[in-house]
């Protein structure tokens, strides 16, 4: 159970319920917890440690999308972090900066996690290095050409179809050219064509 954005970690309770965060707004505008952009730009404000945390929680959720119970100390070992109960160790910490800074909110009996998450917010943008604040602009476009859209689709899809780990589609799709805007949507379109025909 969380108190504030405090996991309860008595040694009896090493088990953690976690739940989708449905947030419409968020999840209809935000970016995919293993995208490029939350590496580009949610890395900075969360650290390493959170984001991975994050990943892992949300990874969870694909598994079972209404929630699971997750084990602490599993957890935290094999994302290479110390657990003991207590909040003073490095994935509890984790656990609360993803509170922080709105990526997980405490629910009775656990906690929810957003599969989705919002653009950075300006203050948070003001103090990244340059060359990140420059970069940003270009995924906040949300329009793109029909053709960059079917050249996007068409690469994805291929991968999906392949085997390729959904994690890196659209990573591969920027990595060729298609624009961010373009490149999330088609990695989305293929990742739900394939789960439409599962």
């Amino acid at each position: 159970m969380l108190i504030a954005s405090e996991p309860d970690t008595h040694a009896a309770d090493a088990t953690l319920m976690v739940v989708p965060w449905h947030d419409p707004v968020v999840d209809a505008l935000g970016y995919d917890v293993r995208s490029a952009y939350v590496e580009l730009f949610w890395l900075n404000v969360l650290g390493p440690t959170a984001t991975w945390t994050l990943r892992r929680l949300v990874s969870g959720l694909d598994t079972y999308p209404l929630g699971y119970e997750l084990d602490l100390s599993e957890t935290a070992g094999m994302l290479g972090l110390a657990y003991s109960a207590g909040t003073s160790n490095s994935f509890i910490r984790a656990l609360q900066r993803c509170a922080m800074f709105g990526m997980s909110q405490p629910v009775p009996g656990g906690l929810a996690v957003r599969r989705r998450v919002p653009p950075v917010a300006a203050r948070h943008l003001a103090r990244m290095p340059e060359r990140l604040r420059a970069l940003h602009p270009q995924w906040q476009v949300r329009t793109y050409s029909a053709d960059d859209l079917e050249r996007g689709l068409a690469i994805a899809e291929a991968m999906v179809a392949a085997g390729d780990d959904p994690d890196l589609v659209e990573r591969q799709l920027m990595a060729v050219g298609v624009s961010p805007a373009a490149a999330i949507e088609a990695a989305a379109m293929a990742l739900d064509g394939r789960r439409g025909a599962a």
